[in-house]
């Protein structure tokens, strides 16, 4: 496949491939307890990009369908649902709030509990987010690998559960998707400042640091949300005033 079209920031690939592996594990292809193929063998024999799998595992996993080990791989919990509900579309300032409730203090959880091995994933996924040459795709996979070890880091499995929730709905809402696109062309180095700010925190193993970046992180995000709502207003008004226009002043 052209890595042009593998790499496109259609946000409905991963779904794609997310679909495809939930038919194989329902035709028994991955029985249940049994280990996923590699992430680099799925990309060669779906013909998509690993970011696209890593999305595709991570969209499985939220269901409850797979369980991805750091280090070892995914493995297959249950079947799939025939119709597998899908969450309700959230807006982007209401993921935002509820994030900034829970991700703060899952960092600072983090901070106490994370270990070497997770502390270099988040310099994978680092490295990946800042790639200036990586497609839309490649940032989403990187940002997701963060704050999915953050989560799990907190070794409490009601926040990790609660934090994928949030990114599951993250992920399905179109309006919040293409606000993320937005935010990527506009804010990238700002963004990725702040997650080397974070990464720099659990390093330290320091909650209160964690905390306070993750907050700043998201708090900074909400203004970009209110900085959209804004433009989309003034936006919407002058569309308004030229039918107007138009309307009267037409021959």
């Amino acid at each position: 496949m052209d890595r042009a079209q593998d790499e496109s920031p259609s946000p409905r690939l991963y779904r794609k491939v997310a679909a495809r592996l939930m038919d194989e594990i329902r035709a028994g292809r991955h029985p249940v307890g049994a280990r996923m193929p590699a992430e680099r063998d799925l990309s060669l024999t779906m013909g998509v990009s690993r970011p696209v799998v890593r999305e595709a595992l991570l969209a499985l996993e939220v269901m409850g369908v797979v369980e991805v080990r750091i280090g070892s791989g995914a493995y297959v919990l249950r079947l799939p649902e025939d119709e597998p509900r899908s969450p309700a579309e959230v807006t982007p300032m209401e993921l935002v709030q509820a994030r900034l409730i829970f991700e703060g203090e899952a960092a600072s959880l983090a901070a106490a509990n994370i270990t070497d091995e997770e502390l270099a994933r988040l310099d994978s996924a680092v490295a990946a987010m800042r790639r200036e040459d990586g497609s839309f795709e490649d940032w989403q996979a990187g940002l997701t690998d963060f704050h999915m070890t953050m989560a799990h880091a907190t070794r409490n499995l009601a926040v990790e559960r609660s934090v994928r929730d949030l990114w599951d709905m993250r992920s399905r809402s179109t309006e919040c998707r293409r606000m993320l696109e937005e935010a990527r062309s506009r804010n990238y180095r700002y963004s990725l400042q702040q997650h080397v700010e974070i990464l720099a925190a659990l390093k330290a193993r320091d909650p209160a640091r964690a905390r306070a970046a993750v907050r700043m992180h998201l708090e900074g995000s909400i203004e970009h949300v209110l900085m959209a709502i804004e433009e989309r207003a003034v936006a919407d008004a002058r569309a308004r005033v030229a039918e107007m226009r138009s309307r009267y002043f037409s021959r």
